[in-house]
């Protein structure tokens, strides 16, 4: 792994291994109105930090310009990761996708379309209608995962095993030599 990745790593960083400093965020109208209590978003945090990710958050926002808004804070403020559960369904409220978009510079396919290919696979046929993206804002991995939390722990059954991985390359690390 490149040596900035191991940025903020306290006591021996080989021992450690490398801290990546990642934001969840809820996209949720009713949850950022009060009207219920943001489930996914507590759950997403979780598994994050079990991945080994200092997290902050879940910071609940209502879907669309306000998710855009959280996106661009979270790469000013120097995540590496920014992961968010809710917005990806088909309702017309759901502009977490559309909000991605404008903010990523790069689309990472692979890892949307293993997420939704892994909940269908899991038995949730409806897994397919999520619209979710994954994709790079400079060096920073932005991903969107389904609003529930059964999604969210499917989609970090995806993401956590690449997810150190993933950030060593966005930011120039090599890949792993093998014999």
């Amino acid at each position: 792994m490149s040596s900035d990745v191991w940025a903020e790593a306290t006591g021996d960083a080989a021992a450690s291994g490398p801290v990546i400093r990642a934001l969840a965020i809820t996209a949720s109208n009713r949850a950022s109105a009060g009207v219920y209590e943001d489930k996914s978003g507590p759950v997403l945090a979780r598994l994050l930090a079990e991945t080994g990710c200092v997290v902050d958050g879940p910071v609940v926002v209502p879907d669309g310009a306000p998710v855009e808004t959280a996106l661009r804070d979270a790469i000013a403020a120097g995540y590496q990761v920014v992961v968010t559960t809710g917005g990806t369904g088909l309702t017309p409220g759901d502009l977490t996708p559309e909000m991605t978009r404008k903010v990523i510079d790069r689309e990472i396919p692979g890892i949307a379309e293993s997420i939704r290919a892994a909940g269908v696979t899991a038995g949730i046929p409806s897994a397919m209608l999520s619209r979710g993206l994954a994709g790079l804002a400079g060096q920073v991995l932005i991903v969107n995962l389904p609003g529930s939390s059964g999604g969210v722990k499917d989609g970090m059954r995806v993401l956590g095993p690449v997810l150190a991985h993933a950030v060593d390359q966005a930011r120039g690390g090599d890949h792993p030599r093998t014999g």
